[in-house]
């Protein structure tokens, strides 16, 4: 899941000012973690110590409130109710990737998948974005091809993943669906060389560059399987070392090392 929190942090800066290249620089003074790390970690922390969903999320947004989570997640991590609010934003595809890596089959990922994200997605298309992210990283993990990943995301859930970044890219504007996002961030992905370049494809396609990042870069991670180690240790300065445990007791449990 590194993958996923070092495209959050590399795309952070980007967020409020869209670009339309891949020319910039990685890393800056004001990058930093933000909601999609926080979330990610929440996940993870799940899934290693067997606690619901929605506890975990609350645990620590609670305890990062001012990692810049949207309205509505906001309140409903401060509320004295669990309920879902019937999102479709991309949140639920964000913070999914440890399912990706944690689970052995198709069938669990896309139970896991649902039960991460109904927690407060529970719209069809939030559910839908945050499978459709797991699954990708699940096949990508276990030696899947491009092409067939991109054919099985496909079939399951009817995204447009035939689209290049040049025939986004200039109209793609800002947008939080997971409909919207979402397809973008895996053809990002899909039309990479390496990590890097997956990272820089999602940003420079000028939308919710924090969270495309974050998403494209998980599959990244499980497709390319090493991340350099420059990146690696740029996110390590700028995280707790809390999450930094978390990470580690995930990734050796889940052979990530």
């Amino acid at each position: 899941m590194i993958g996923a929190i070092a495209g959050d942090i590399i795309g952070s800066v980007y967020e409020a000012m869209p670009i339309k290249s891949k020319n910039f620089p990685l890393f800056q003074k004001a990058s930093v973690f933000t909601d999609d790390t926080v979330l990610t970690v929440a996940v993870a922390s799940a899934i290693l110590k067997q606690y619901d969903y929605a506890s975990s999320l609350k645990l620590f947004g609670q305890k990062y409130p001012n990692a810049g989570y949207g309205a509505a997640f906001f309140r409903w991590l401060f509320s004295p109710s669990s309920e879902p609010y019937n999102s479709w934003g991309n949140g639920s595809a964000m913070r999914v990737s440890p399912v990706g890596f944690a689970f052995d089959t198709i069938e669990e990922v896309l139970a896991e998948a649902q039960k991460s994200a109904k927690v407060t997605h529970n719209h069809p298309e939030g559910i839908k974005g945050a499978q459709a992210t797991a699954l990708a990283i699940f096949l990508a993990r276990m030696g899947e091809s491009k092409a067939g990943i991109k054919k099985e995301i496909s079939r399951h859930f009817s995204y447009d993943l035939n689209r290049d970044l040049d025939e986004i890219r200039p109209q793609y504007s800002f947008d939080i669906s997971c409909q919207g996002s979402v397809p973008a961030s895996i053809i990002a992905f899909l039309s990479s060389t390496d990590y890097e370049d997956a990272i820089r494809n999602a940003i420079s396609l000028g939308g919710d560059s924090d969270t495309m990042a974050c998403i494209a870069g998980g599959i990244a991670q499980a497709y390319y399987k090493k991340i350099p180690e420059e990146i690696v240790q740029q996110v390590r300065q700028r995280l707790p070392e809390a999450f930094w445990e978390i990470i580690y007791e995930f990734n050796s449990k889940f052979g990530l090392l």
